[in-house]
């Protein structure tokens, strides 16, 4: 009869085992202290100084956070870490220094005690380490009132949920891990498991995802005024799934995280200045010196009207027009202050082609008819044509027939007729 052999994740621990293994640690331990005390006391009090030095940074840490002008830095968040710091980790993190240099000859079954020991402390401690950064660095992006507001507010209790149970479920498996247990399995486990929830709720994830890089990357913020696609208005609220910006007509536009962020975006609030455009075209019967000195004219224009002149030149044969680009920038980028400053420059530029009598072109069309002979009948009367003298009124004559009122003509065409 055969017997198949299996392999247990951990081998089977039975009571009367433990109580053994226990008495033979105490044993080792008492044997080793006995042979060993002066190294001991040598020892403990290195483990006591190691313990106070990180009780007293774990203090000064808690002083950087009270202080109200280093709170809100980014040394900040590493000092929250600190005080974080759990007073087990401290006793146990000396212990293991101490006991890696060796000096007082520790048994190994004592050194894989405190080994086993510093696993679970260290995976535990680290966790929490790991869980203040990121949370900390979430807050203090958030923390900026241009992002704070009820939405963000209780987003962070499902933030803080998302980042304690990942940083956790990964110090679990790496403590077993190092404990040499096969996590194989498990991660595989929850591999298949996170995939399946992570297409259950991929929209919902994806604009949490992008709520987070609105935070963190700053595209633009409360109360900017940016253009997007072919929209544009004010940022009133970044939300958990969606943002709400009003638009410029005064309505609001509800539009999911990630469907912005998949647009480009031009964030008008972070100019210096918004850049005029105009097209200016001239009559194509303007002189060319007119048209040489035409960029000089509307640069004394612009700048006479407290604006930074950019360029201006001929640009393009129009269809009935000499087309001219004038291009300057308002002093700011308010909107108002850019409309205000088109008004005042148009108008300047117009009273001064007025004064100058340079003529706008404007759509136009010319007819021409042609005359029975094949020639073109000019709409107008030719430059170098003589006058052409009135044709005078016919003289009225006499009927021949009485009571008929025919002419002569017409009696010449009814005795014809009537000799035919």
């Amino acid at each position: 009869m055969t017997t198949k052999n299996t392999t247990a994740i951990l081998p089977p621990i039975r009571v009367q085992d433990f109580d053994e293994q226990l008495r033979s640690l105490i044993s080792t331990t008492y044997r080793w202290a006995a042979t060993h005390w002066l190294q001991l006391i040598i020892a403990v009090a290195l483990a006591s100084a190691l313990v106070v030095a990180m009780h007293f940074i774990r203090r000064l840490a808690r002083k950087y956070c009270s202080h109200p002008s280093l709170s809100r830095r980014w040394g900040a968040i590493v000092a929250r870490a600190v005080v974080a710091t759990g007073n087990t980790f401290m006793v146990i993190a000396a212990v293991k220094l101490v006991s890696a240099a060796n000096f007082a000859g520790t048994p190994q079954e004592v050194r894989a005690t405190i080994n086993f020991i510093w696993i679970l402390t260290a995976g535990y401690q680290g966790a929490i380490w790991a869980r203040e950064i990121i949370i900390g660095a979430i807050e203090y992006r958030t923390a900026d009132e241009h992002y704070s507001g009820e939405a963000i507010g209780s987003a962070m209790g499902i933030i803080r949920i998302l980042v304690g149970f990942a940083v956790f479920a990964i110090a679990a498996i790496v403590v077993l891990d190092n404990l040499g247990v096969n996590v194989t399995g498990l991660i595989a486990g929850l591999g298949v498991g996170g995939i399946a929830i992570g297409l259950a709720a991929q929209g919902i994830f994806a604009d949490l995802f992008a709520a987070l890089a609105i935070i963190f990357d700053r595209p633009f913020r409360r109360g900017d005024a940016i253009s997007y696609d072919k929209s544009s208005g004010t940022v009133e609220a970044i939300g958990l799934k969606s943002t709400r910006i009003r638009g410029v007509t005064g309505e609001e536009r509800i539009v999911a995280n990630k469907q912005l962020l998949e647009k480009e975006i031009i964030n008008n609030t972070q100019r210096e200045y918004r850049r005029v455009v105009f097209t200016l075209g001239l009559v194509q019967w303007t002189p060319i010196e007119t048209l040489e000195a035409l960029p000089t004219m509307i640069k004394a224009v612009v700048e006479g009207k407290g604006m930074k002149f950019v360029r201006a030149g001929f640009t393009t044969f129009g269809a009935s027009s000499y087309d001219f680009d004038v291009e300057f920038d308002s002093p700011s980028a308010a909107f108002q202050e850019f409309y205000d400053a088109r008004h005042t420059v148009g108008l300047a530029i117009i009273r001064c082609l007025n004064e100058a009598g340079i003529g706008l072109a404007y759509p136009t069309q010319t007819s021409f008819t042609a005359a029975p002979d094949g020639e073109m009948v000019l709409p107008y009367a030719a430059l170098d044509a003589p006058p052409v003298a009135e044709k005078a009124e016919p003289t009225p004559v006499p009927s021949h027939r009485q009571g008929t009122g025919a002419t002569p003509s017409d009696s010449a065409v009814d005795g014809d007729s009537g000799h035919n």
